[in-house]
């Protein structure tokens, strides 16, 4: 089985508030034809430019909100003032503001704006400001002459949240040091960080599983949770929301674990997600036994026998270190998601 990396999350950022603004329209212009061998002249005073519009773009080449909230202040373009001989103004360019697929926009007062989720899709966030109409378009049969013309319109200005949701298909969860890291480095060769104590992951780490013949997944490692985490307990829930837009959970639980009984941990998870977000615990969950090297084969099945008893779902059995176990979860992963 071959494996293919994705870019791994280093500096992760999955929250930013932005201020947005577009250009200024310009003004209209007053001005009047002073040409020799043209009787009587006339108004010809051009209209001011459009101010550039702010738009959020989706860009799979961003794997994190970094950029936008270090930055901060977002403003297009103004519009340019118009010019005498009929010549309007330059309209303000559009300002394409890149942000990773997944991001939801809310303004606010908490409303949803929209989700940005294929690559190149875009949302207005604030439309630039209409160009004022010089004099000559004020000219009538009755005021052939005008003295005034508009001033440009104001661009829209607000305040934005962004929040980001990895979109991804499987995610993996679990109780700290489930062994959620070590299985996607291996399956993906993505390189989360890896050691023998709780909350190694401090945030989600995305990797691509190829199960050949062009056949992939995308999974996500979701940092462990604990029991409370819904009241904010370790690292609380924070994350949870980057496995919503998943199709599927691979429940991950220790079975060597020295502080809790496979079907312990397995409730301790079952019973955050439900207090996280019942939908969320009714997505399909493949429930797998790691570490399985650290015990012997009978022990292994006995445990595993128990816990599909008591879930009512197939269980299966795995080492990272060795291998065992890894492609069958995958392949099973992936035969689900084509359903």
């Amino acid at each position: 089985m071959r494996f293919f990396c994705f870019k791994v999350l280093n500096m992760f950022v999955d929250e930013a508030r932005i201020y947005v603004k577009g250009g200024d329209g310009g003004d209209g212009c007053v001005a009047f034809r002073r040409e020799r061998f043209v009787p009587f002249g006339g108004p010809d005073g051009g209209d001011g430019g459009n101010g550039g519009s702010v738009y959020l773009v989706a860009d799979e080449s961003e794997n994190t909100l970094i950029t936008v909230s270090q930055k901060v202040h977002f403003i297009a373009q103004n519009g340019k003032r118009g010019r005498g001989k009929s010549q309007h103004g330059k309209s303000g360019e559009d300002l394409l503001i890149p942000v990773p697929l997944g991001t939801v926009i809310r303004d606010e007062s908490g409303n949803i704006i929209g989700e940005l989720l294929r690559n190149g899709e875009r949302i207005l966030v604030a439309r630039g400001g209409r160009g004022g109409r010089g004099n000559k378009a004020f000219a009538t049969p009755t005021n052939r002459t005008p003295r005034y013309a508009e001033d440009g319109q104001a661009g829209e200005e607000r305040w934005l949240h962004l929040e980001l949701k990895l979109i991804a298909d499987v995610g993996l969860i679990g109780l700290p040091n489930a062994g959620k890291s070590t299985l996607l480095s291996v399956a993906s060769k993505a390189h989360p960080k890896i050691a023998d104590y709780p909350f190694t992951t401090k945030s989600p780490v995305l990797g691509i599983v190829e199960i050949g013949n062009h056949q992939r997944i995308v999974v996500a490692d979701l940092p462990g949770l604990i029991e409370g985490a819904h009241e904010g307990r370790g690292l609380g829930d924070r994350f949870l929301r980057h496995i919503e837009r998943t199709r599927i959970l691979i429940h991950l639980i220790d079975i060597a674990s020295p502080t809790a009984s496979p079907l312990e941990a397995y409730k301790i998870i079952r019973k955050e997600l439900k207090n996280y977000s019942p939908s969320l615990a009714e997505k399909e969950e493949i429930v797998a036994l790691s570490k399985c090297d650290l015990v012997s084969l009978v022990k292994a099945r006995k445990i595993a026998s128990e816990m599909k008893k008591e879930t009512g779902k197939e269980i299966f059995l795995l080492s990272a270190i060795t291998g065992k176990g890894v492609r069958e979860l995958f392949r099973f992963a992936y035969k689900y998601l084509l359903k």
